[in-house]
């Protein structure tokens, strides 16, 4: 099969607008080259339903190396709608490259899951997961797909979202809302067993933080935690702080309750 191009718009920017093309910059005097060519060819047939491999030889197209920053080979770049959005250089091994790809390559439903994310962004959740809830039917193992119904689900069904979050690939940017998940879906299980946390004076306005978590009145949610936190920080394995950084990671670092009581949280935690 060929797989070194002569046109490069048609074969890597137009294609990888149909799918995700993977890109090895190379040349013919390369030895590391000759070594990951072979790999990456046998990788293309393997996943040839995910992705399409390009090779390009560097010294017949010294401007186009030049034009994507090849400062040493093998060079392999992966394309997605006309950008490079994810790279390595080097001869790695088989298995780290099928790791590297699997993290990498887009879902076939990257527009519908960037669909659901305005959706939930907007506030309109029952369309979110009527979306997501079809690509997860379709892209089981998509870690993210998990990860946003866990977020939605984590409030009618919080096992359930447990459930998806400890059965998901985190990536770096899932991996603050699935720890965010965890402490919420535990803390909604403290409701239906009271008895269990610590006798002490906050344990009211504690219970009553969770409980207005649950209902998703997250301003008074905080207030009541940081409450805890300044008479008892220890209380339930420092639950309250755990609680705050939850919500903190589940709304967004930008979201204008998030930055209303951060500095709030902090100043209480060292009271």
């Amino acid at each position: 099969m060929k797989y070194d191009t002569d046109n490069f718009q048609k074969d890597v920017i137009e294609q990888s607008f149909i799918t995700p093309v993977l890109v090895d910059f190379w040349a013919e005097w390369c030895a590391p080259c000759r070594i990951l060519g072979p790999v990456l060819e046998r990788l293309a047939e393997k996943y040839k339903d995910q992705w399409k491999l390009v090779k390009l030889n560097t010294d017949l197209y010294p401007d186009i190396a030049a034009e994507y920053g090849i400062r040493g080979i093998p060079n392999v770049k992966l394309f997605h709608k006309g950008k490079v959005i994810n790279e390595f250089t080097g001869a790695l091994p088989e298995h780290m490259i099928e790791e590297w790809l699997r993290k990498s390559i887009p879902s076939k439903f990257s527009d519908m899951i960037e669909k659901a994310k305005k959706l939930l962004a907007e506030g309109k959740i029952e369309d979110a997961k009527v979306i997501l809830e079809q690509v997860h039917n379709g892209d089981i193992n998509n870690g993210e797909v998990k990860i946003l119904l866990a977020k939605i689900l984590v409030y009618e069904n919080p096992k359930e979202a447990l459930r998806l979050v400890e059965s998901a690939q985190l990536s770096n940017h899932t991996v603050e809302l699935a720890e965010a998940i965890t402490t919420m879906s535990q803390l909604f299980g403290k409701l239906n067993n009271p008895d269990e946390l610590p006798e002490d004076s906050v344990k009211k306005i504690y219970i009553d933080a969770i409980k207005d978590l649950r209902d998703k009145n997250f301003e008074s949610s905080l207030e009541k935690f940081i409450e805890v936190i300044r008479e008892n920080k220890a209380y339930d394995d420092e639950g309250a702080r755990k609680a705050c950084i939850a919500i903190f990671k589940y709304l967004g670092e930008e979201h204008e309750t998030t930055l209303k009581y951060r500095r709030e949280f902090s100043r209480a935690l060292y009271v």
